[in-house]
């Protein structure tokens, strides 16, 4: 790998200390649960290169666990527990980004989207390119409006007429800051806590939040006696094709299955209403139906009961067009029940999102609750398909 190791440095920070008030929440003044988001949004991660986001994940995940291994993908195995039904916990480290296809004559360097991209989220937007030398930071140019003609200004540039401008004037320029083709790309769209509110602005939250919440959940879980092996897994290359989720369901063989995602809210561009019905700071979110996946039914009513019984607002949704690392759990080992939850997250798959930290919090209740509630019994119960008889 060409990453600078000094980059994954800068992503590092200590342990988390407990959660402050909501005044302090809000301002982020020495909250380390805002200090994880941070880190884990402004991470440089786009699928095949999530050495970054891995170098923040790892070494929280090993202090909370009794066993970490990595899959041949390179997600992150990390184990609590030695004995009862084997549960895993999954959020993926990959965010939408690219890679350098080309560099041209003049210097401008052509990308490779990766991920579901629109294409008019591409146009007048800063990335950066991991090349060997470091970050090279770059815009996607955008045509004047003094020459372009009038019947042209509405119309949306497509991908392939866009390139990045990274300020080098030939071939040989862009070579010698270090890029070439394959490298990694992603926005640029550094974390702020919104103007003192408890939302959040910054790239990546599909799936940092998922991760976040992963982290959260894992410390709390470590300190508790619970009756399951929990397999905590933040997998590559979801944006992809959910690749890593793939390989790391064959190294876990789970019994039951738990994805952490960012969902899609439709509460500021609602477009038709069927499309989604998340609302930002209303809780988090059970899908009960996506592209990829339907959920265990039994699992189902365990959640919307976990969250009553815990006073936890939870939104259902479903969503066409969404893929998530639930489905590669749901095909293996034979079939193993699972369910999607998500934080709700305003403008996904763009350089800049929107999420709630009381949404946050609460799915970190909800997943705590949900896998104390959790032990064999509770799991064959869920995984029992045979038909109920009735007395005569």
């Amino acid at each position: 790998m060409r990453f600078l190791f000094s980059l994954v440095a800068l992503l590092w920070v200590t342990g988390l200390s407990p959660q402050l008030t909501a005044q302090n929440r809000a301002t982020g003044n020495a909250d380390a649960t805002v200090e994880l988001l941070r880190e884990l949004s402004n991470a440089a991660g786009p699928p095949g290169a999530e050495e970054p986001v891995r170098a923040i994940m790892v070494p929280r995940m090993k202090a909370a666990s009794t066993e970490l291994r990595y899959d041949g993908l390179g997600s992150v195995i990390a184990r609590q527990g030695s004995a009862g039904p084997r549960i895993m916990i999954d959020a993926h480290m990959d965010e939408l980004g690219g890679m350098v296809r080309r560099v041209t004559p003049n210097g401008l360097v052509t990308m490779q989207m990766l991920g579901g991209w629109l294409d008019q989220a591409l146009v007048d937007q800063r990335w950066t390119i991991l090349g060997s030398k470091g970050p090279v930071r770059g815009v996607t140019g955008i045509r004047d409006i003094h020459v372009v003609p009038a019947e042209e200004r509405g119309r949306v540039y497509p991908r392939n007429m866009l390139a990045i401008d990274i300020g080098a004037m030939t071939a040989e320029q862009a070579a010698a800051m270090g890029i070439e083709p394959g490298d990694p790309v992603v926005p640029d769209s550094p974390f702020e806590v919104l103007n003192g509110s408890e939302n959040y602005l910054g790239k990546a939250w599909d799936d940092r939040v998922g991760c976040a919440v992963l982290i959260e959940a894992m410390r709390r879980t470590a300190k508790s006696a619970h009756p399951n092996q929990l397999f905590y897994v933040a997998t590559t290359q979801e944006e992809i094709g959910l690749r890593g989720a793939h390989t790391a369901a064959e190294a876990v063989k789970p019994d039951l299955g738990i994805a952490i995602e960012g969902g899609i809210t439709g509460d500021v561009y609602p477009g038709h209403p069927e499309e989604t019905q998340e609302k930002l700071g209303a809780g988090p979110g059970l899908f009960l139906y996506d592209s990829s996946t339907l959920p265990n039914r039994k699992l189902v009513t365990l959640v919307k009961a976990t969250a009553a019984d815990n006073h936890i607002p939870l939104q259902l949704d479903l969503v066409q067009g969404y893929g998530d690392d639930s489905a590669e759990m749901q095909a293996s080992n034979g079939g193993t029940p699972t369910v999607n939850l998500v934080v709700p997250v305003r403008y996904t798959h763009a350089h800049n999102g929107i999420m709630n930290r009381g949404d946050f919090d609460r799915m970190v209740d909800l997943v705590v609750d949900l896998l104390n509630h959790l032990d064999q019994k509770q799991v064959d119960a869920i995984r029992d398909f045979a038909p109920q008889t009735t007395q005569p």
